[in-house]
């Protein structure tokens, strides 16, 4: 795609929720940068390692990031790595699963959860229904998707493998992908109840498992998902994605990407957001979206780099353009993109910001 202005490009400060945005650039970029609302660079974190995929911040004002390490299966969104940072860029925590991909979450206990890669055995793959035939990795081998709970020591309290705790044929891989991987798993999330929410983007799955039993208590499986992102819970109980448009059922003028908020209990959806028209907003891989405190929402439109807040009337009033590209002669498909797996908002008063920047996020 072709890049008009890069930076903020508007900022209505009448209706955007002020406060502090943390962007993690995909490629060989090793920093994280929290910017002010005119899209400056008020902070940053050189996590050593290039992203695997994104960072975030915790209540206590550190950073835990995932980082890419060159050991393990390379997939997209490889990580290997996850750290933990202090505000001032000391690594605090740090843990080693060269198979580690997409997400990760420090839970409410302490614990930390997250998505790892392992290949299907023979019996569960013989199972596996769609994908493109013959696009499996070399030697036919299918890689599928565990989740591991491990504590601040490193030690493995839980575990959730998807090809024993799924019904495998009743989850069919799009026709349109290939049948390397089973799931694609690209979200974990703890719930209210402690519980973890996913989303599987080859399957169009999004679904609840119960941390006690580790079967599925809710799920949705929708072609409309599009190969969806970023599932959550919202504070209201309802759930949000980014429906990425992907592989879906809408073609043509009405193709896009699309914000879904999703009432659990009728699984109707109750608000959306799509482009004006809808060509204008698409991504078709990585992205994000954040319910923030004044009732706005933070949509992160991954593949251009662009970031943006919407009303719940849908009214853009916050837009922001990555300008961390990579050399257009670099080797992949990171050549000459300015990516975002995830963007992240903060106000100046939360507590991860925590009075460490300027209570004026408009100021310079």
């Amino acid at each position: 795609m072709l890049y008009g202005e890069l930076g903020v490009t508007l900022c209505d400060e009448d209706k955007a929720a002020g406060g502090y945005t943390l962007i993690s650039p995909i490629g060989n970029f090793t920093k994280t940068y929290a910017l002010n609302m005119k899209g400056e660079v008020v902070h940053e974190w050189d996590r050593g390692l290039p992203p695997g995929n994104y960072a975030y911040l915790l209540p206590t004002g550190n950073l835990l990031s995932g980082n890419r390490t060159d050991e393990g299966p390379h997939i997209a969104a490889k990580g290997g790595c996850l750290r933990e940072f202090d505000w001032d860029g000391n690594i605090v925590w740090e843990y080693t699963d060269h198979t580690q991909h997409h997400d990760f979450r420090r839970l409410a206990n302490g614990n930390t959860i997250y998505i790892g890669l392992e290949d299907m055995r023979e019996d569960t793959q013989a199972r596996l229904i769609g994908g493109m035939p013959g696009t499996e990795h070399e030697g036919g081998i299918i890689h599928t998707d565990y989740l591991r709970e491990v504590t601040p020591d490193g030690e493995t309290v839980w575990e959730w493998h998807a090809q024993d705790e799924m019904e495998i044929e009743n989850y069919p891989v799009c026709p349109l992908c290939p049948r390397e991987e089973q799931m694609h798993m690209n979200t974990v999330a703890e719930d209210k109840n402690g519980n973890f929410m996913i989303s599987s983007r080859h399957t169009n799955h999004c679904a609840v498992i119960d941390k006690k039993t580790g079967k599925f208590i809710w799920e949705m499986m929708e072609l409309s998902f599009g190969h969806q992102h970023d599932f959550q819970e919202l504070e209201n109980g309802n759930y949000m994605l980014f429906s990425n448009g992907y592989h879906t059922d809408r073609t043509g003028p009405a193709a896009g990407s699309r914000i879904f908020e999703i009432d659990p209990a009728t699984k109707e959806i109750v608000w959306e957001f799509v482009g004006l028209p809808p060509h204008t907003f698409y991504s078709g891989h990585i992205s994000g979206c954040q319910r923030l405190w004044n009732g706005n929402t933070l949509i992160c439109e991954g593949v251009g780099g662009r970031v943006f807040e919407v009303t719940p009337d849908k009214e853009v009033v916050w837009n922001y353009t990555s300008p961390y590209f990579m050399p257009k002669d670099f080797k992949g498909p990171w050549a000459n993109a300015n990516q975002l797996f995830r963007a992240h908002r903060y106000a100046p008063d939360s507590p991860e910001i925590g009075g460490r920047l300027n209570p004026d996020p408009y100021a310079s």
